[in-house]
């Protein structure tokens, strides 16, 4: 299955990890998600997620059992299809490269998010859901439309 053909919408980690913990506008997120038969995002948000789950367990927001069920149920979701994870390729790196190379001086943008515009752009997406500030400021130079809904 690739995301186009099904209709999915792109999510930055942002809204991924909002699937799951209980962060600012994660009912709004999940509201979103849960219209769609599925989820897009980028191979690499995988890692960011897995990231941002272990530091919600070293801050504390989870107790042991919790924290290694939220990892269960990740990789349960991942397998049963929930998310379609769209490969990092050579064209993708290209996009990358080609917006550095453009950017103007003052762009912030960090090579994570930068690898979800890249890749939102080659697997022919407009729009990329975030909440993530930078991210949503560099969009139009991928042209693509950033949204967030919280």
């Amino acid at each position: 299955m690739t995301a186009m053909d099904a209709d999915l919408p792109y999510f930055d980690t942002s809204y991924l990890v909002r699937l799951y913990l209980r962060d600012h506008g994660f009912e709004r997120v999940r509201e979103l998600a849960g219209s769609h038969a599925g989820i897009a995002s980028s191979w690499h948000a995988q890692a960011e997620i897995l990231a941002a789950f272990h530091r919600a367990f070293r801050e504390g927001r989870f107790q042991d059992s919790a924290y290694l069920s939220v990892l269960d149920q990740f990789r349960a979701d991942s397998k049963e299809g929930m998310f379609d994870w769209l490969p990092l390729t050579d064209s993708v790196q290209k996009r990358l490269e080609q917006f550095f190379k453009s950017a103007p001086a003052t762009a912030f943008l960090r090579s994570a998010d930068a690898l979800h515009l890249a890749c939102a752009v080659e697997y022919g997406f407009k729009e990329i859901y975030s909440n993530d500030r930078h991210l949503l400021a560099s969009a139009s130079h991928f042209g693509l439309r950033g949204i967030d809904v919280i």
